[in-house]
């Protein structure tokens, strides 16, 4: 996974980065599927371990790494599939404010069958000041 990961990001197509707390390596997040053309999207993924889950370490590093894919690779949009029933993935999509942009049945396959997701999508027009500058506004 890891040789994928690196090979993927060599070709312009993946951002994967771990997420630090305190020096310690907590969990990732990464903008993967990256394509250009008269696209330029890619859909973003995080996790994090529980014991480390509600300090707003995730929505704090997704919006720094839409920031970059915004302002210095020129991306136009940003994607988040999340499984319905994962609430606190589906909180950060809402905080960060991606819109929700429907159900797409069975889309990805997940311990062992097609999973349901919503998707969420946030494109550079919706965030002129930045989704950190967002997501620093919502957190007062």
């Amino acid at each position: 996974m890891v040789r994928q990961l690196r090979s993927s990001a060599r070709a312009g197509r993946a951002l994967p980065y771990v997420s630090t707390y305190d020096g310690a390596m907590v969990g990732q997040v990464g903008v993967h599927n990256i394509v250009w053309g008269s696209a330029c999207f890619g859909q973003v993924s995080y996790w994090i371990d529980e014991a480390h889950a509600g300090r707003e370490i995730v929505p704090t590093a997704v919006a720094l790494l839409g920031d970059h894919c915004f302002r210095r690779l020129g991306l136009h949009r940003l994607e988040i599939a999340v499984r319905p029933e994962n609430t606190a993935s589906v909180r950060v999509a809402e905080k960060l404010g991606f819109t929700l942009i429907g159900m797409a049945p069975r889309y990805l396959h997940i311990n062992g069958a097609w999973r349901d997701h919503h998707l969420y999508a946030v494109t550079v027009e919706d965030v002129p000041e930045g989704l950190l500058a967002r997501w620093s506004q919502r957190r007062r």
